[in-house]
């Protein structure tokens, strides 16, 4: 009788509640007095684990939203100089903007966030972009995602992962190769300037090849936790 008038005050004014102590009442007139206790502390204990789950995912969801902003901020800044640069000069003027820009662009949002922000490649144009085995697994899994019909242009991943003996949150969004001005550097057929610039400004080149709509490499950002 205590514990149903203890449940029935922890509950009134919730017509769910009301209905949920209707089934505990039943339960407890089956049950010993170890069970009954048992089931009073589950009781108690199941809002707070809910407010915590909840919690949690609100947390996740305010970092995939931050990550999603430096992303688009990234992209747009850079997406800008090249624009800029590809009409001044033309494609050679680009990858003096790409080769010194984007990644300034990356420590300048790394600093700002106090994050880790970058980009990598499976097939890097820059040796030290080369992925580690975690983005190297997230980039074959884009690929098969593609192949699956998926939009690279929607496709990104997260997850909250060990990283270096700590918790991080960890994100990647997906670099879609578009036909201009992409392919003019990163194309199958590359003019013997554009090549010649290349090969000065990256001598260990592996960013060509590509066609139209492949995914050629992913932003990466890791928050700390």
């Amino acid at each position: 009788m205590l514990i149903t008038l203890f449940l029935r005050q922890k509950c009134q004014g919730d017509s769910r509640d009301l209905a949920a102590l209707r089934c505990v009442q039943i339960m407890l007139q089956e049950g010993n007095t170890m069970k009954k206790w048992v089931l009073v502390g589950v009781m108690m204990l199941t809002p707070y684990y809910a407010y915590s789950v909840e919690s949690n995912a609100n947390v996740l969801a305010g970092r995939v939203e931050q990550s999603r902003m430096v992303v688009k901020a990234f992209m747009g800044e850079l997406k800008h100089e090249l624009k800029s640069a590809l009409k001044a000069g033309g494609p050679v003027a680009g990858i003096e903007v790409c080769s010194q820009l984007a990644p300034a662009i990356a420590e300048a949002q790394s600093r700002k966030m106090g994050w880790t922000v970058a980009r990598t490649s499976l097939k890097p144009r820059n040796p030290e972009n080369r992925p580690d085995d975690w983005e190297a697994k997230v980039l074959k899994d884009f690929e098969t995602r593609q192949a699956a019909g998926e939009d690279p242009k929607k496709m990104e991943f997260y997850a909250e992962v060990d990283y270096q003996g700590h918790k991080v949150f960890r994100y990647m969004k997906a670099i879609p190769t578009a036909e201009k001005p992409c392919l003019a550097c990163h194309g199958e057929k590359i003019k013997p300037a554009i090549a010649s610039k290349l090969d000065e400004s990256y001598p260990h080149d592996k960013a060509r090849g590509y066609r139209a709509g492949d995914i050629r490499g992913a932003f990466s950002i890791i928050q700390p936790m």
